[in-house]
């Protein structure tokens, strides 16, 4: 196999060009074989193997950087950088991560995971290089979702102002182009981007220029009619206009085109844009028909692409879509907002239903909370199903936008706590904490699948900014009522009354609470469970009730500690004058989780039934100890 000899990017450069294809074929069988295994970001690795390896074999690597958006996209990369022989860990706890970090390689040179990213770094980047005298290139992959989002166009905007030498790729896998004029402007854009060319235009333009009285305004003509041409040709005016030389669209999987359009603008020294098709899922037969289902993908099948998922139990994002559907149909007020991910929040099918009440607002997850309060000021009743760790990208507009104006706008957080294998910027540990102090909001998280359905109802029926948290996965398997009914904002529910230890759980905690508190009756200990249900507002009156009964209070939730559940209940006790009340939280540290499935995590960080029996016990039998007066050894008294 060639790719047993690429150890890095030096190895990759010695290989000739003839070699190049196969080697991409072989590069695809291996994220195929591995993932297959580990599941992963299938579709979107394997439609730029191709550009991956063209970009490592032109640039010079590492010291030329390349910073890839988001990140899901960047296996191929990781083989390639001396990482072949881990990369079977891949989203492995203790293994390799699924997404470029900096501690990995010398060949990752940003930390990523959230879209639209890459441009503001790598400007950054070029910047930084210029100010110290450096010499190297720098080059942003983004994806034509990615670009969609605000973030992008800001960077953009000042890379065009800044002149900086900066090359941005363009991976278009979604623009649909015709043949002809696809293959027509590629023709064009690598003739327009060679040596001749090149010299020609920048010798005509100073030429021009220095013309006395007429050269400036001849000059802008023949500008002009050079766009004119290229707005026939090519779809790139937008960047052009951005301050960026527009080159495409290329050939994604066309290794040697990619070469020769890299070659080309390898001496540019002002902002380029290399706009690249490429194709989702490219030499996986099933991942190509369904780029979407393998985006993301669990373990599944080499052969028939088949998944080992189970069906049995419906998931939490399921009684979302399903309960909001129903919602609907009763009420026409409720219209459905997704940031580019309707099937990953489960809106897919309320918007087959409901064509003209959904709306997908793309990358832009802070245009989709302000455009959610533009309907909601209009009467309307949006829900915003956007998961935990990407909501945090709108909270300008959440704090100014939604709360400041009490508009009834609800947040559906899909993904909240831990999500596994996608690591530190999936897990959606931090949401309690961002939104919880923010005045009007209402914020809930379901025990089960069950009450989840009556948290939505409770929701749209509030005349306020709501928000509902709830995890990535299924559910418990409960009977699901078949009415839905409103819950009582802020009230908890009392599920075991104990003497010896509050148990104060929230969301999907209060199952394993509830199995400790059992565990923890065989050791003699009387614990009381609640089912706080909302973290704001609290139920301060069942939680000074069963503070004041048990005189310990333990607080459970999947969250950063910091800021969290556990803070909200002390502050509680602290306003009443409780401060006699012995406490314990149990959460997440103050650091970024790792990845790891949900059930190693959740036992590594004590938030499963054992962990939770085991702090509980410990911290009851110390608090007894600490409560027995000392004995005096009269003997050694005495003596």
């Amino acid at each position: 196999m060639i790719l047993d000899s690429i150890n890095n990017t030096q190895d990759l450069r010695k290989l000739s060009q003839e070699k190049l294809p196969a080697l991409a074929g072989e590069v695809r069988e291996e994220i195929i074989n591995v993932v297959s295994r580990t599941g992963g970001h299938l579709a979107s690795s394997l439609g730029v193997v191709d550009l991956t390896i063209a970009l490592h074999y032109a640039f010079d690597t590492p010291k030329d950087r390349i910073v890839w958006d988001v990140g899901h996209q960047a296996y191929a990369h990781k083989i390639l950088t001396g990482r072949r022989a881990q990369f079977s860990t891949l989203r492995q706890h203790g293994g390799m991560s699924g997404f470029p970090k900096r501690e990995e390689s010398p060949c990752d040179h940003f930390d990523v995971g959230h879209a639209s990213t890459s441009i503001s770094a790598a400007l950054g980047m070029a910047a930084a290089r210029d100010i110290k005298g450096e010499d190297y290139r720098v080059i942003a992959v983004i994806g034509d979702g990615s670009i969609s989002a605000g973030l992008a166009f800001e960077g953009m905007n000042q890379a065009g102002h800044l002149k900086k030498n900066l090359v941005v790729i363009l991976n278009d896998n979604e623009m649909s182009i015709s043949p002809n004029v696809g293959a027509l402007s590629s023709y064009l854009s690598r003739m327009m981007t060679g040596n001749f060319y090149t010299k020609f235009r920048q010798e005509t333009k100073h030429f021009l220029q220095g013309i006395p009285r007429v050269g400036e305004a001849m000059f802008n003509i023949a500008k002009r009619t050079e766009d004119s041409i290229k707005g026939l040709m090519v779809p790139g005016m937008l960047f052009e206009d951005l301050g960026f030389q527009y080159v495409g669209p290329i050939d994604g999987h066309n290794i040697e085109h990619l070469l020769q359009t890299f070659n080309n603008i390898k001496d540019f020294t002002w902002p380029v844009l290399i706009h690249v098709i490429t194709k989702k899922g490219k030499g996986c037969e099933f991942a190509e028909c369904s780029p979407s289902q393998f985006h993301g993908t669990p373990p599944f099948d080499l052969v028939t692409g088949k998944t080992n998922k189970k069906a049995t139990v419906l998931s939490y994002t399921d009684v979302f879509g399903q309960t909001l559907i129903k919602l609907a149909a009763d009420n026409e007020k409720i219209v459905a907002i997704s940031a580019a991910m309707p099937e990953g929040t489960g809106l897919d099918k309320f918007s087959e239903q409901f064509p003209d009440r959904f709306f997908d607002v793309g990358i832009a997850e802070s245009h989709g909370i302000t455009f959610a309060c533009g309907l909601a000021v209009e009467g309307l009743h949006p829900v915003a199903a956007i998961y935990s760790t990407f909501t945090q990208r709108a909270y300008d507009q959440i704090v100014h936008d939604l709360c400041l104006q009490n508009l009834p706008v609800t947040l559906a957080l899909d993904r909240a706590g831990l999500v596994g294998e996608d690591g530190p910027t999936h897990h959606g540990v931090f949401d309690i904490a961002y939104l919880r102090h923010v005045p009007n909001m209402v914020l809930m998280a379901p025990k089960d699948e069950n009450e989840l359905q009556h948290m939505i109802k409770t929701a749209v029926e509030y005349p306020g900014p709501t928000a509902v948290r709830y995890p990535r996965g299924t559910g418990y398997g409960v009977p699901m009522d078949q009415e839905l009914k409103q819950l009582e904002i802020g009230k908890g529910e009392l599920l075991l009354d104990g003497a010896d230890v509050a148990i104060i759980s929230i969301g999907n905690m209060v199952y394993p609470a509830m199995e400790a508190a059992k565990r923890l009756a065989g050791d003699g200990i009387s614990a009381t469970v609640v089912n706080a249900r909302f973290v704001k507002p609290l139920d301060v009156e069942l939680i000074l009730r069963v503070a004041k009964k048990t005189g310990r209070v333990v607080t459970v939730e999947e969250h950063a500690l910091m800021g969290g559940f556990g803070s909200a209940v002390l502050e509680s006790l602290d306003a009443a004058g409780m401060t006699g009340v012995k406490s314990l939280r149990i959460g997440l540290p103050d650091a970024y989780i790792e990845h790891g499935t949900q059930a190693l995590l959740r036992k590594k960080y004590g938030l499963d039934a054992d962990g939770i029996y085991a702090s509980v016990r410990e911290f009851v039998m110390q608090s007894r100890l600490k409560a027995v007066p000392p004995v005096v050894n009269l003997k050694a008294k005495d003596a």
